[in-house]
């Protein structure tokens, strides 16, 4: 069967027993249905003073279009954690609709380790992510509102940083012109739109403690500079209570279950190529208060989501994983080791040999963290024993195992291996965790050291102007803000086409922006753009309701 078969067959438990199953009050969630509910703040704030349970973060080797399996993985880890007498939770981010439309497909597992019900994850959801862009835009209008009406903060039209979104693949919307038509439209100018996901408010909606952190950072963003060059924040617009007001709702952890009604929080959506990639802080820390264990992911591979989980989010919230699980395929190592996708069905040892340099400067990358990781191997039908004993070998001399998972065939079962060795980890207490740079390290050296410990480039490079950014956000205040790297997932370099372990080469910084809100600097190296393109032939071409009013074609 189908991913979306498998999904359509879940025997799926009443929203309120989900609950149940974590000690969680009826009466303290708000239901979307039968099968998804929100979790009220009063709630969260009453567990707060709890123990945390044990953190283990799932992340993987760079992506390709052979596929991974992460977030396939957190599930299928989740529900072993479960199967073998833990009591254990995952938390994820919520899809965006432009990959769901665009070339990725859905993000809620595949095979039989999914969270349902995944029609609605994959789609509208609880209307978060609309939320998010109602709030953002909101703001967008309020800045031009205020130039039409007088302009009385004196805004230079030329160095307004905010942008529109657009929850939706769209480059035609990458650059515009906005306010054209006459004197009654406004003052014409320069803009554009991104991704909702990118967006600064879907970042502080994600690292936020409570309401009150979440409209003090909501205020703290800088929208736009003076004519005298003086920063204008968002607070200075008078509009932070009203987006407080659509964010409200949206802040309540979103509750749904695995295919083996197991709980799971789906709260938050950035994307970690181009911002910090984790799903939100409430979702994660009202997690860890309610189980013993849980499963949270970070976004493509170790180079961006995990350092970005560890470097901004963990060194925000004062949380640690007690142990990370790195994802790797037979086919994505192939990949790396140079074989194109159209001959991943033939067995190529080789390749793999090759391919495993990627894995091993992963490893070593989280390691480096000072954390104890695990690699699952999650196995497709065509690899042969082989390849996965050629995986197994490679990665001999890191002391680090390296397990093989069938749980997209045969759900927590495929995973029971996995979630004893995580167990093993995460009862040893081997976690010494400690962030890649200090918060009074330069912000050129943060990035330069991203750059060479973890990417291994030989050097980062930048024109005069954005060298003068890094000093002026400094002399600003912003010095001790971590750094959020924008770059493409499917390397280490900028070059995406530059596959496997490269080494020695340039990692060049195009632009800085400030998210004084999320508390980072965003450094966008390469050609990565802040609002993607759809591909030829998107998956919004195959998406329709068949005659029984049944979607066809999302998964």
């Amino acid at each position: 069967m189908s991913d979306i078969d498998i999904a359509r067959d879940a025997k799926m438990k009443k929203i309120v027993e989900i609950a149940d199953k974590l000690g969680i009050p009826e009466e303290m969630i708000e239901p979307y249905g039968h099968y998804k509910a929100k979790i009220k703040l009063d709630y969260i704030d009453s567990v707060k003073d709890l123990p945390n349970g044990k953190m283990i973060l799932v992340t993987a080797i760079n992506p390709t279009p052979a596929g991974e399996g992460k977030t396939t993985t957190t599930v299928g880890l989740g529900d072993a954690l479960n199967r073998i007498g833990k009591k254990a939770m995952i938390a994820l981010r919520e899809p965006s609709l432009g990959p769901c439309f665009g070339v990725k497909g859905g993000a809620a597992g595949g095979g039989y380790a999914q969270v349902v019900p995944m029609e609605d994850i994959n789609l509208h959801f609880t209307g978060d992510f609309h939320a998010i862009t109602s709030a953002h835009n909101l703001l967008a209008a309020l800045i031009d509102n205020h130039i039409y009406w007088g302009n009385k903060l004196d805004i230079d039209e030329r160095r307004i940083q905010w942008r529109r979104v657009v929850d939706m693949n769209d480059r035609a919307l990458r650059s515009i012109v906005n306010s054209l038509g006459g004197v009654a439209n406004g003052f014409p100018r320069e803009s554009g739109f991104d991704i909702t996901v990118a967006s600064e408010i879907m970042a502080i909606f994600c690292l936020a403690t409570d309401l009150a952190d979440l409209e003090r950072r909501l205020g703290q963003m800088v929208v736009a500079y003076t004519r005298s060059r003086e920063p204008v924040y968002a607070r200075d617009l008078g509009g932070v209570g009203a987006m407080v007001v659509l964010l409200k709702d949206a802040m309540q952890p979103n509750l749904v279950q695995t295919l083996e009604n197991n709980p799971a929080f789906i709260h938050g959506g950035p994307f970690a190529n181009i911002a910090h990639g984790c799903n939100s802080v409430m979702a994660t820390t009202t997690a860890l208060k309610l189980t013993d264990y849980v499963v949270t992911e970070a976004g493509f591979g170790a180079d961006l989501g995990a350092e970005k989980f560890l470097d901004i989010k963990c060194r925000k919230t004062g949380l640690a994983p007690s142990a990370v699980v790195i994802v790797a395929t037979v086919r994505a190592l192939k990949m790396n080791g140079g074989v194109a996708k159209d001959a991943l069905g033939t067995e190529n040892v080789e390749a793999v040999e090759r391919g495993v340099a990627n894995l091993i400067r992963h490893i070593e990358n989280m390691k480096g963290y000072g954390l104890p990781v695990v690699v699952a191997i999650n196995r497709f039908i065509t690899d042969t024993d082989a390849e996965v004993a050629a995986i197994q070998a490679g990665i001999s001399d890191y002391n680090v195992e390296a397990i093989v998972c069938t749980h997209w065939a045969d759900g927590s079962a495929g995973t029971e291996a996995l979630a004893n060795k995580v167990v093993e980890l995460c009862d040893s207490d081997a976690a010494q965790f400690h962030t890649l740079y200090p918060d009074d390290m330069a912000l050129w050296d943060k990035m330069k050291t991203i750059a060479t410990r973890i990417y291994r480039a030989s050097d980062i490079t930048a024109d005069a102007k954005v060298r003068k950014q890094f000093k002026d956000l400094e002399e600003a205040g912003y010095g001790h803000l971590p750094i959020c790297v924008a770059k493409t997932q499917y390397s280490f370099s900028t070059d995406p086409s530059l596959r496997g372990a490269p080494t020695d080469h340039v990692v060049n910084v195009r632009e800085v922006r400030l998210s004084a809100g999320a508390e980072f600097v965003v450094a966008i190296c390469g050609d990565i753009m802040t609002m993607p393109g759809l591909p030829s032939v998107p998956s919004a071409n195959h998406i329709h309701l068949d005659g029984e009013g049944l979607i066809q074609g999302l998964f």
